[in-house]
């Protein structure tokens, strides 16, 4: 493959670069962080021949409503004026992301997503940002990320460590998609010109064995990622397992008309791609763990996940980042496809926006950054993303997203995650809330013993596009 398009079929997409940059906040040092801006920019350019023409940023609402609903700090929003109109000065196309996981801390006093009141101020919100740079902005994002704020804060006490409450948090995952549907309406109802769509983290992986098993073990693992938030915005119905229970519904959060706001329209569906993993069923650990592996600390993260029918082991012979993320190329393109078989026509129009190698160790044997290398992973995993594309999946943007966001969540918990800690290195220690399997995220979950199974609660696909007569 020459250093051009990876393939025709990618010359429609929008080519970008994004940043967790707060334009409300007064400027960090901009040195090396511009400079991995430049190299992303350049990355693209290199591997596509194209340079990138859009620039995504994050508002800040923490800065703009530090007081209070409605409060508006007027220096804040004169940040975001001169960012807004320096980017147009350069020729590109603003992106604005109205919610990177940081809540107000008075909104977060509140009970942050378990609040339904959050929905309502987001809308306000939005509504406002709309009113003020609704003529600048060429696409709105509402949010950067629905589980981080929602799953691994109220569900599992990830972020921040501790507060998590297991499943009586799931209302937050409701109270986020509401906030994302008043939202979407609020930019419209102003006048807000741009696309608008919010982002999903995509989840996808391989069968760690043959068995039917631990496809099943998949297909709950999609099911409490993927589902969890797609279900509601392209179907208008929360997730339902085999013994006909909605997880989120039966907390008794949702109300006469959520599920229609919730569900409407996007322009766009963001996809948030980091790496696959290698399911098994929980009885079937033994036979791909070694004995020493399945009493490590590293199971600490499978003792949670067998409650809900699957389990993570590491892929074998698989090269790694720092991170321990496999570096699988065709991984994003077989992810894509697989929320494609899903939902197929409900998918609004996909846009890759936040990915990138996401690995600072890619260094030559001078000890200085290997373009080279990372430049060739990433036309590798464009080349399979193309061939989706040729195949008639309707992907119409890629935006790059910096190295240096989201560090802590990267050192924390993504190798542990990841479960591909290297044999001479202890494994990370994440501060995972001891009462996660008595009282906390998956209180009850049965842990399975050596050579017996573990009862699956599965849960079945979601409808396809042609059989969902239902859809909103």
């Amino acid at each position: 493959m020459n250093d051009g398009f990876p393939h025709a079929s990618l010359r429609g997409v929008d080519w970008g670069v994004a940043t967790a940059d707060m334009i409300a906040a007064p400027p960090p040092p901009a040195a090396e962080r511009d400079g991995h801006f430049r190299q992303w920019t350049d990355d693209l350019r290199h591997v596509t021949g194209v340079v990138a023409d859009t620039h995504r940023m994050v508002a800040g609402w923490p800065q703009l409503q530090p007081d209070g609903p409605g409060s508006w700090d007027l220096d804040a929003l004169d940040r975001c004026d001169r960012a807004l109109d320096s980017l147009l000065a350069h020729g590109l196309r603003p992106g604005l992301t109205l919610l990177h996981r940081t809540l107000p801390p008075w909104l977060d006093a509140q009970g942050g997503w378990l609040a339904r009141a959050g929905a309502e101020h987001f809308a306000d919100y939005a509504a406002g940002l709309g009113r003020r740079f609704g003529d600048r902005v060429d696409r709105w994002i509402t949010s950067s990320d629905l589980a981080g704020p929602t799953l691994a804060d109220h569900v599992a006490g990830m972020y921040p460590p501790g507060r998590g409450i297991g499943r009586a948090g799931l209302p937050a995952v409701h109270h986020i998609l509401l906030a994302n549907g008043l939202a979407a309406q609020a930019l419209r109802a102003v006048g807000a010109k741009g696309r608008i769509g919010t982002t999903v983290t995509l989840v996808g992986g391989y069968t760690a064995t043959d068995d039917p098993y631990d496809r099943l073990a998949l297909e709950c693992l999609e099911s409490w990622t993927n589902r969890l938030f797609l279900d509601p915005l392209l179907l208008g119905e929360h997730m339902v397992t085999e013994d006909d229970v909605s997880p989120v519904g039966a907390t008794g959060c949702v109300r006469p008309g959520d599920l229609a706001a919730i569900a409407t329209e996007q322009d766009l569906l963001g996809l948030s791609w980091h790496t696959p993993f290698r399911v098994t069923a929980p009885e079937n650990l033994p036979r791909v763990l070694p004995a020493v592996n399945c009493r490590s600390a590293l199971n600490e993260v499978n003792r949670l996940l067998v409650g809900l029918g699957f389990a993570i082991v590491p892929f074998e012979d698989v090269e790694t980042t720092a991170y321990g993320w496999p570096i699988i190329p065709e991984g994003l393109a077989d992810a894509v496809a697989g929320l494609h078989d899903l939902y197929g026509e409900l998918l609004p129009p996909l846009s890759v926006i936040d990915n990138g190698m996401g690995d600072l160790d890619l260094v030559d044997d001078t000890g200085h950054s290997d373009d080279a290398r990372r430049r060739a992973l990433l036309r590798a995993r464009l080349s399979w993303l193309a061939r989706l594309v040729a195949a008639g999946v309707d992907v119409r943007g890629y935006e790059y997203w910096s190295v240096l966001d989201n560090l802590e969540t990267k050192f924390r918990y993504t190798r542990l995650y990841a479960m591909a800690v290297p044999d001479h290195e202890p494994p990370p220690r994440p501060p995972i809330p001891s009462d996660w399997l008595s009282r906390g995220a998956f209180a009850g979950a049965a842990v399975p013993e050596p050579g017996r199974a573990a009862g699956l609660r599965l849960v079945p696909a979601a409808p396809r596009a042609q059989g969902a007569g239902g859809a909103p």
